[in-house]
């Protein structure tokens, strides 16, 4: 290994004598050892970043959520879509938790409450789907697999008193056959192929489209592969999806649900259904965007 002297670094660099001494003095300069008063300086080390350099601000809705989340930043755009994601999509499955309740346990991690009883597991899979919007804040880039899927069921699931069921597989696919809103699903033992033709389908595709996206979501809750939670997860899935091709999400809330419905039952005949219902909900999000001068 060759050393440089101060002067020599300082040339190579095109910054003062003082500054590679201040750098080598901080512990900045891999490997750069002194001799008496002179510092020796390898010569194929780089040159530190300036400690003040201006930090890249986020652009994309994604890169956005993640400071806010890391930061734990209040009243942002990231705490928004927490409450109003969890309360929404649980509030489709039958959450009896108002959306005021979902923001408190959110904001406090506690639950106040007078003279009301509660429901155990609305409680605790409303914790747990906080923690999975940040599983897909975190996943977003990567890609969609059975076991990023099963991972989000476990994470949904887990501590409900369906993970004390012995018929009852938390984190992974059903064992018992089922029906949603009067339609027949995947029997059990067809789930894990038809997942895997379904990922193979969408994971072919190299860059995915708002309808892509849709289509996806269809043919995932027809197959419904969990006991129980396949649409909540297949909703975060479709959240997951949009920040990944910066395409801006949607919360499927309410005044919505029967059309959402009424979409996925329709898809193979009128793509329109669900797509306007998205659109529309899209349109809200957008909303929120603007608010928070947010482009999209």
């Amino acid at each position: 290994m060759r050393y440089c002297s101060v002067i020599e670094t300082a040339k190579k660099w095109n910054v003062s004598e003082r500054s590679v001494r201040n750098y080598c003095a901080q512990g900045r300069v891999n490997g750069a050892f002194l001799t008496g008063k002179t510092w020796n300086i390898p010569e194929n080390a780089e040159k530190p970043e300036r400690s003040n350099k201006k930090k890249v601000q986020p652009v994309t809705l994604l890169e956005i959520l993640q400071e806010e989340k890391a930061s734990k930043y209040p009243g942002g755009i990231y705490h928004k879509t927490q409450i109003d994601l969890t309360y929404n999509s649980n509030h489709i499955e039958g959450s009896r938790l108002t959306h005021d309740q979902t923001r408190y346990i959110f904001e406090t991690n506690t639950i106040g409450v007078e003279n009301e009883v509660l429901n155990v597991d609305d409680v605790i899979e409303t914790a747990n789907h906080f923690r999975c919007i940040d599983m897909m804040i975190d996943d977003a880039k990567t890609a969609l697999t059975e076991k990023l899927i099963k991972e989000l069921h476990l994470t949904l699931k887990s501590g409900t008193s369906d993970s004390r069921k012995d018929w009852f597989a938390v984190g992974d696919y059903k064992k018992m056959p089922n029906e949603v809103g009067g339609m027949t699903t995947a029997l059990p033992e067809e789930v894990a192929e038809k997942m895997k033709i379904l990922l193979k389908e969408y994971n072919g595709k190299e860059k995915k489209n708002f309808e892509d996206i849709l289509d996806f979501h269809v043919k995932f809750e027809r197959i419904h592969p969990f006991q129980d939670g396949s649409g909540r997860v297949g909703r975060l899935i479709m959240f997951k999806e949009c920040l990944k091709y910066n395409i801006v999400p949607f919360i499927i809330e309410d005044d919505l649900k029967m059309f959402y419905y009424r979409g996925l039952k329709e898809w193979d005949h009128e793509k329109g259904y669900l797509t306007d219902t998205c659109l529309t909900a899209q349109d809200k999000y957008k909303a929120y965007l603007e608010y928070f001068k947010i482009a999209y």
